[in-house]
């Protein structure tokens, strides 16, 4: 996006070099409303406030394309579990390399299959680190040594393995865990018990969803765990499909 322009009329014409696309809509909003901003004002005023600015939008998509089912379920897939919005998943990206700056992150870790596009493009704003994603099952191409564990998924009421290879995941890996939802923690452990088996270091979690009503998060804020989840429902109920975010 360096370089993009976004003209704003003849006389507020506004530059975001390397801001997500998605974050463009709220320059023009502040536009329209009569809000000028120089450049670099406006520029370090997104920067300054980038998560809130993500935060809002995300939970704006959650409430108007959110669906509550029974059973404590969010459903997402219109723009992060099936269809997925790469801009957004770039805004998160930024939000979290702003979080984990300091944390010298070499390595990004998630699980098959959701969170494997949103770890690929926040991979971008961490230097392009390389993506590792745990697989669910053996696989003929999955070969050699294997660190595994077992982990019991929320949404499918059942335990299955993850498996990482040995080859790439090792004590010199200072990792960044990230998921598209977080409820019980269960994928979560399993994939902090792969990396202390490989005696790589968490540095950080990042989660586009947390349930904290389900307690896994506060859980491993406990534990000593980095952890940023961007929108965070404290309840919802199926009945009036009503979604409530921690403040």
């Amino acid at each position: 996006m360096q370089g993009e322009r976004n003209k704003l009329g003849e006389r507020n014409k506004l530059v975001l070099y390397d801001i997500p696309s998605s974050l463009k809509s709220n320059a023009l909003s502040e536009s329209k409303r009569g809000v000028s901003y120089t450049n670099t004002r406006y520029i370090r005023k997104i920067r300054r406030n980038l998560k809130g600015i993500i935060v809002q939008e995300l939970e704006e998509r959650i409430q108007k394309e959110g669906i509550v089912k029974p059973g404590n379920v969010l459903k997402v897939d219109a723009f992060l579990n099936h269809q997925c919005d790469c801009a957004l998943f770039d805004a998160m990206g930024a939000a979290w390399a702003k979080h984990f700056k300091n944390s010298q992150i070499n390595k990004i870790l998630t699980i098959e299959s959701s969170g494997i596009g949103i770890a690929c493009v926040a991979a971008r704003h961490f230097g392009n680190v390389p993506v590792v994603f745990a697989k669910k099952a053996q696989s003929i191409n999955l070969d050699g040594d294997q660190y595994v564990s077992t982990v019991f998924s929320f949404t499918k009421q059942r335990e299955f393995p993850v498996i990482v290879s040995r080859k790439y995941l090792n004590a010199d890996d200072r990792v960044l865990i990230l998921d598209d939802f977080l409820a019980n923690g269960k994928a979560l452990q399993g994939l902090i018990d792969i990396c202390n088996h490989a005696g790589a270091t968490v540095a950080g979690i990042g989660i586009a969803i947390e349930k904290g009503f389900q307690g896994g998060g506060d859980a491993l804020r406990e534990a000593g765990y980095d952890l940023d989840s961007l929108a965070i429902v404290d309840a919802m109920d199926p009945n009036d499909g009503s979604i409530t975010f921690r403040k």
